[in-house]
């Protein structure tokens, strides 16, 4: 099949009719989401505009706030409509464009926590080689392999599922997924299902079995340490590890939600949907603003610097108005 002239529309069947249930779905999900696009844009202001934290560690995090907008802005606006009006449907196009945002925004996101475990690994075991071994040249490497491997892996699995062509055009789902896309064509060829099992070990068991192993590196190395590096160390980890955690599960989470959804409520199947693209990119922001002190204290300075700004312009007469005043006497 070829999908420049297809005309297929899918309808997503999970949603309900515009009703009262529907309007508070709706502005509960706005309101997520208009929490999740403020978080990740304020941390992202802070670590820009603080020279201090233009770190190997922060820019990470940076892209990570990057990366989870794009995930968000892919689905959720989307939903919101769709919760509104009365017959769910989708194009081809657009449903492969979105079943290709998601799994970049899934695949970047553990890429970018595999790459900060990684610092992490390096600050606490080799200390006196950080800066040797995470070199500005050496983190735009990471962050080209993080972005660009995705993008080009999946841009092959969306022309490999582009062209099989489609017998069923209802999917049971508030959005587009590869799976379903591939559940519903007339055929299922071997390269499609290999490709997949593929890229799951390439982007979800090789990034998680190499957190693990630098945690296990860590460990070992703070557990040799004093009392006061152990906890450093700790308290150096726990972002991290609370966000990967959190990843972790929402991606265990969508699996059970594609795996064994006609298994459960449709309550149950919306919650863990949704869990996966609205959730993380609002906590892993709001957790890093919590547990990590640079961030924390840069936040409050820049508050604190507006505010006084602010107040010293309601403090100050208008140089316009204080001219007009002495001509006048």
């Amino acid at each position: 099949m070829n999908l420049t002239d297809s005309n297929i529309t899918f309808i997503l069947s999970a949603y309900g009719p515009p009703g009262p249930l529907n309007y508070g779905v709706f502005l509960l999900m706005l309101a997520l989401y208009l929490a999740t696009v403020f978080s990740n844009l304020t941390l992202m202001l802070v670590i820009s505009s603080d020279s201090s934290l233009h770190k190997p560690m922060y820019i990470f995090l940076f892209n990570l706030a990057i990366n989870g907008l794009m995930g968000s802005s892919a689905v959720c606006p989307a939903i919101m409509q769709y919760l509104l009006v009365g017959l769910k449907t989708i194009s081809f196009k657009n449903c492969l464009m979105q079943m290709f945002f998601i799994n970049v925004y899934g695949s970047c996101a553990y890429a970018i926590l595999t790459v900060m475990a990684y610092d992490r690994y390096v600050c606490i075991c080799k200390p006196l080689q950080y800066h040797t071994i995470m070199t500005p040249t050496k983190v735009r490497l990471l962050l080209s392999v993080v972005y660009i491997f995705p993008v080009c892996l999946f841009t092959v699995q969306v022309c490999l599922t582009s062209r099989l062509p489609m017998c069923k055009y209802t999917m049971y789902k508030l959005f587009c997924d590869n799976l379903t896309l591939v559940s519903l064509a007339c055929v299922k060829t071997a390269l499609d299902n290999l490709f997949g099992l593929w890229l799951f070990f390439l982007f979800a068991v090789l990034p998680l079995l190499s957190v693990v192993l630098s945690y296990i590196k860590i460990l070992t190395v703070s557990f040799k340490a004093s009392g006061n590096a152990q906890a450093k160390a700790l308290k150096t980890c726990a972002p991290h590890l609370i966000t990967f955690i959190n990843f972790s599960s929402a991606i265990l989470f969508s699996v059970v939600y594609h795996r064994f959804n006609d298994y459960v409520t449709n309550e149950i199947n919306a919650l863990m949907s949704v869990h996966y693209i609205l959730i993380p990119p609002l906590l892993h922001p709001l957790i890093y603003g919590m547990k990590t002190h640079e961030i924390k204290k840069s936040f409050t300075k820049i508050l604190r610097k507006n505010i006084f700004a602010i107040n010293l312009s309601f403090g100050r007469p208008n140089n316009m108005v204080f001219s007009f005043l002495l001509v006048k006497t």
